[in-house]
């Protein structure tokens, strides 16, 4: 393609920098806020003179500020393309980005990122969020805010569902495979295809610890939690190449974060490297004046510029006040330059110069493909967790069996939050895909809802085996939907003890959005199902795992309480001075245990899997040497088992005390009945290093506890293990010179 040289920044031809740098040069000051502008659902017809002027840098398409909550009327090309045709009528001609929350899904959903948590498995999460961008684009969105990274100790915050659980390396793992799935691969590589979207690594950082688990309430963190725990995922996501961040809503020792200049400039862009745009939240410029920062939204604007927002989310605070606060000297036109230069460098690594139109034919090809359902179905299934089971699961033929509970028919239900683009005509519900798997075995197969418990009791009687579908509404969940109490919706539990009463056999499912506190479930029925909001095909993907034709394989990504007095329960706390006897007289607790009824990384199969002794290759390790830690696992039972191998490491001296059981290597294996198999993992300096205060990597040596077990035990002490010396690394002689960093 042939340009004016002074259209330069047209020609594909011309490197990246060299066209950003040409636009930038052509732009007037107007022009160049406007690229750092992002409006909430614009219109052609009312903001023509806006777009066509260069007002607008991005579209954010969205029923509010709570967007996840409700059901709108979706997106689609057809719309992109009349905003994308405005935007290009411009003076520059610079296209419009178009952005949308595609969290698990567009038209097909998958399960929540929660719930695909619980599979540990990577791949799987790079295939959803891979399905979820080659549908999205069809409706001609480029830019998601996905994935949430933030780790989340307290179930009762709602946002939990949203993002991978409570273990910062698990975290790190699937955060990093979403953004690869979302872009077209690692570095943002494959960012210009037609079936990636720009990804956004969000909330930036620490909105996982909202104080009580309160939405947008204050955070307090010391600096080597928040390298360690909180800053773990984001420096994942940077080195997978992510495109965006985004800046949280909430207060982080209590400086907004939306103003906070040292954890955006000089840790995200300074130490973890990040190159590209930061956005805001909705309107979290303009909330700088509510945190009491500022008096009014040019003060907002002032702070947010200096402290490296590039994109204002519908705030306005940018399109009024930035120009006038460059021309005052109030912030430096060198600073905006930067801001716009990397909004501008995207959209050229998005292709958007060159493709800047959707297909508005493509949605009818790509929606709910088969291939898309087949992936979603397998993923529902991997959202399955087996807490309990009496020996009646998987199902066996029976003359007739009963479904009942909210969740039997339910449909958008299922969806769970953040599900703008998903339709409940497309769920397949659990009583539905039973229906369709039993018919063949000549099962008889009633249904109610639950509504009438008198119905429901005379049915269950007539049944020879019960499932009760209860649990979580999706509005129960997600963003400003935080709990006080982690038990069933009220009135759930007791509708489950009246069914036990006159059931022969009951199996119980329960269908949520968080961990819950299920004491009362804990001897009820003869089978306990946990499935987080499982997406279109869940009906399928539950009956897969309950019938067995799909072995539980799904692992609890945060652990489930007794009790909601007991949260937060992380799996991987500090030893402290005086480690009591969780389950004795001497228990944390006066009036309860203070273990966790499930604990993190649990989940039970069809048949037990036993851990041999963990052997290692050598007993110490060596600078530039790796250390095999092995186990011999074995299928006890007559069922195939897939089972998740968990490496766990305990350092036992440090610079800092150090968790009892950190979360370092996971393998997932397929066995036959009676089959044995051999798993390894490679243990080196790299996987037991830890960061001081400044997130600097400390190698240091000492004696080490190598774990191999089936989920995170108590004090760090489930499964076998070995113990491994660990000779220092060179770095850590120094932190002797930072021990005041260290508090």
């Amino acid at each position: 393609m042939s340009t004016d040289d002074t259209r330069r920044w047209l020609d594909p031809d011309v490197p990246a920098g060299e066209r950003v740098a040409a636009l930038l040069a052509a732009m007037t000051l107007e022009e160049k806020v406007g690229q750092l502008v992002q409006m909430a659902n614009p219109d052609v017809e009312r903001h023509a003179d806006l777009l066509t002027a260069g007002a607008v840098g991005s579209a954010i398409v969205a029923s509010g500020a709570y967007a996840g909550n409700v059901r709108d009327a979706g997106t689609q090309a057809s719309h992109a393309n009349a905003l994308q045709r405005a935007a290009l009528a411009s003076r520059l001609g610079i296209p419009l980005l178009v952005a949308r929350d595609v969290v698990h899904g567009h038209r097909t959903v998958f399960p929540i990122p929660l719930g695909q948590a619980a599979s540990f498995d990577p791949d799987l999460v790079r295939a959803c969020a891979r399905v979820t961008a080659r549908e999205a684009r069809a409706d001609g969105v480029r830019w998601t805010f996905a994935p949430m990274v933030d780790v989340a100790l307290d179930p009762r915050w709602g946002r939990v569902a949203e993002g991978y659980g409570q273990d910062a390396w698990l975290t790190s793992l699937l955060g990093a495979a979403a953004v690869e799935g979302f872009q077209g691969g690692p570095d943002g590589a494959g960012l210009a295809e037609e079936e990636s979207l720009a990804a956004c690594a969000k909330h930036y950082v620490g909105y996982g610890m909202a104080q009580g688990g309160r939405d947008y309430a204050e955070v307090d963190l010391g600096p080597v939690t928040l390298q360690n725990r909180h800053l773990r995922p984001f420096r994942a996501a940077v080195d997978a190449g992510v495109a965006t961040v985004m800046s949280a809503f909430h207060t982080v020792d209590r400086v907004p974060m939306t103003a906070h200049e040292p954890l955006l400039r000089d840790v995200l862009r300074g130490d973890l490297g990040f190159a590209g745009p930061v956005v805001s939240d909705w309107d979290a410029v303009g909330e700088i004046v509510r945190h009491g920062l500022a008096m009014d939204l040019t003060g907002a604007a002032t702070l947010a510029l200096r402290a490296g927002v590039d994109v204002d989310m519908v705030t306005g605070a940018y399109a009024t006040h930035a120009a006038d606060l460059v021309r005052s000297g109030a912030v430096d036109e060198a600073l905006l330059d930067d801001a716009v230069r990397r909004v501008l460098a995207l959209k050229v690594r998005l292709g958007l110069f060159e493709r800047p139109f959707a297909d508005e034919g493509r949605a009818a090809r790509v929606h709910l493909a088969p291939e898309h359902r087949a992936l979603a179905r397998r993923a529902a299934a991997s959202a399955v967790v087996l807490l309990r089971n009496d020996g009646v699961l998987p199902l066996r033929p029976v003359g007739r069996v009963h479904v009942t509970g909210p969740f039997a028919t339910a449909t958008e239900e299922l969806l769970g939050t953040w599900t703008l683009d998903g339709r409940g005509e497309d769920v397949v519900t659990i009583a539905d895909a039973l229906r369709e798997r039993l018919a063949a075995d000549g099962v008889e197969v009633t249904v109610d809802d639950g509504r009438f418990p008198d119905a429901s009791h005379l049915a269950a009687r007539e049944a020879d085996l019960v499932i009760a579908c209860v649990g979580e509404h999706p509005l129960r969940t997600g963003e400003a939907n935080s709990v006080a109490s982690l038990e069933l919706p009220p009135g759930q539990a007791e509708v489950l003890e009246g069914l036990a009463r006159v059931s022969r056999t009951l199996v119980v499912v329960v269908v949520t959005g968080r961990p819950l506190a299920l004491e009362r479930l804990a001897h009820l029925g003869s089978a306990l199902v946990l499935a987080f909001h499982p997406g279109t095909e869940g009906g399928h993907g539950i009956v897969d795992v309950l019938t067995g034709d799909v072995p539980p394989s799904g692992r609890l990504p945060a652990s489930m309480p007794w009790v909601t007095g007991q949260v937060p329960m992380p799996h991987d706390h500090l030893p402290s001075g005086r480690p009591l006897d969780p389950a004795g007289p001497l228990g944390r607790y006066r009036d309860h245990s203070d273990a966790p009824q499930y604990p993190f990384g649990f989940g039970l199969g069809y048949s037990a899997v036993e851990y041999g002794p963990v052997r290692l290759s050598a007993e110490r390790l060596g600078a530039g040497e790796v250390v095999r830690a092995s186990v011999i696992l074995r299928n006890a039972g007559e069922h195939p088992a897939v089972e998740t191998a968990q490496l766990y490491v305990q350092a036992h001296l440090a610079s800092i005390s150090r968790p009892v059981s950190e979360l370092v290597g996971v393998q997932k294996v397929a066995l036959a009945p009676g089959e044995e198999r051999e798993v390894t993992f490679d243990v080196d300096h790299a996987l037991l290093a830890h960061r001081d205060a400044r997130g600097r990597l400390r190698h240091e040596g000492g004696p080490f506890t190598v774990r191999i077990a089936p989920f995170a035990g108590v004090g760090g002490g489930a499964g076998p293990s070995a113990q491994l010396d660990v000779d220092p690394l060179p770095d850590a002689a120094d932190a002797a010179d930072d021990g005041d960093d260290q508090t």
